[in-house]
């Protein structure tokens, strides 16, 4: 098959199409009120990047229940208070011609204790101070992760991801460094990984027969295992009950860390899967262009944008001329509020070495 164009429409299962392969990584931003409710730096600098021509525009991981918080600032959708901030965001991103898309999240034992005193996890942690989640608390996790995906589709999303990725909760399931559990939850891999296909099939089931959902995954670092990520990630797309998997790999053209695997890219152990009608795509400093086409050549079907969107907030406008290269780092404070960062936003990017310019 021809390797398709960045500026081709993608289709799913379910939903309305991409109008071309840039989805908008889910980045974290830290610009919302400490309640969770919409800011209007937040409104601001996701709607400028559905406006800037992305084929979906996704929020920054929202977390779905209040003890689940990760990030100050950090965007909600664990209470109906949300609805109206979210509704007004995922207007606009429709009303701009992109997909609108809520990543639902939990930090797990990443959450920090001045905002979560007591930090869950699937099994006690004593480095991070969090304790092990009940069999009953999990079950009522998985049906948080569902009634955050009803008030997604309430406020008028055109799908969600679920955030399995990075050594959140979700990931900390699918480690077996983390995972110690001896309940249905923990043991075997099936057994790690049956609250992301819960919450997967909770989603399918209650929500009507268009929604779509996405699953963002990564394959290394927080105690994951490659081989049995690339497992999770088989089973996931043979079931089909999602419309795309997101690999999160840090970088597309890296090889493995595991000495077993080296030898070709991280990614292609992911592209090489039968994925039917499930849509893959990769993150991970795809920042020009010709990296995104160099990723479609390499079987994806479409890229995640996020250092590069930031920079750019019309960065798919940008990509027609397949020469054009992101300004380069690092970048004035200045620079970056025109791009639609709030001063919490740029600060946050002052942490990234190399990102912005000393004050």
């Amino acid at each position: 098959m021809a390797t398709p164009d960045l500026f081709d429409p993608l289709t799913f299962a379910h939903g309305p199409a991409m109008k071309n392969r840039f989805m908008l990584a889910p980045l974290t931003n830290l610009q919302s009120h400490p309640d969770g409710r919409l800011s209007e730096e937040e409104f601001h600098w996701l709607t400028l990047r559905a406006q800037g021509g992305f084929g979906l525009t996704m929020t920054c991981a929202s977390h779905v229940q209040r003890q689940g918080q990760g990030f100050p600032g950090q965007l909600g959708v664990f209470s109906d208070d949300h609805l109206e901030g979210l509704t007004r965001l995922a207007t606009a991103i429709k009303a701009a011609g992109s997909v609108a898309a809520l990543q639902m999240h939990h930090a797990g034992n990443r959450s920090p204790t001045d905002l979560v005193p007591e930090p869950v996890c699937p099994s006690d942690d004593p480095e991070t101070g969090a304790r092990a989640l009940t069999t009953a608390e999990v079950e009522q996790l998985v049906e948080d992760f569902v009634a955050a995906a009803v008030r997604a589709e309430q406020a008028g999303f055109d799908g969600v991801e679920v955030h399995g990725a990075h050594g959140y909760v979700l990931a900390q399931f699918l480690s077996p460094a983390i995972n110690r559990r001896e309940d249905r939850y923990g043991g075997s891999v099936e057994n790690r990984a049956r609250i992301v296909f819960e919450i997967i099939d909770g989603v399918r089931t209650r929500l009507r027969a268009d929604f779509q959902i996405g699953l963002r995954l990564s394959p290394e670092r927080f105690g994951l295992e490659l081989p049995e990520i690339r497992d999770v990630a088989r089973e996931v797309l043979r079931q089909g009950r999602i419309d795309y998997l997101d690999m999160s790999l840090w970088n597309v053209a890296k090889e493995p860390v595991d000495e077993a695997f080296k030898g070709r890219s991280l990614m292609s152990y992911f592209t090489e899967l039968e994925r039917g009608e499930v849509r893959l795509g990769v993150a991970g400093k795809v920042t020009s262009p010709a990296i995104a086409a160099e990723m479609l050549a390499a079987g994806a079907d479409y890229v995640l944008i996020g250092r590069a969107a930031i920079l750019h907030h019309d960065f798919p406008k940008r990509a027609r001329d397949r020469g054009f290269e992101p300004t380069p780092l690092p970048v004035s404070r200045d620079y970056l509020r025109q791009e639609g960062l709030s001063p919490k936003f740029v600060e946050y990017m002052n942490n990234w070495p190399g990102f912005v310019e000393a004050a």
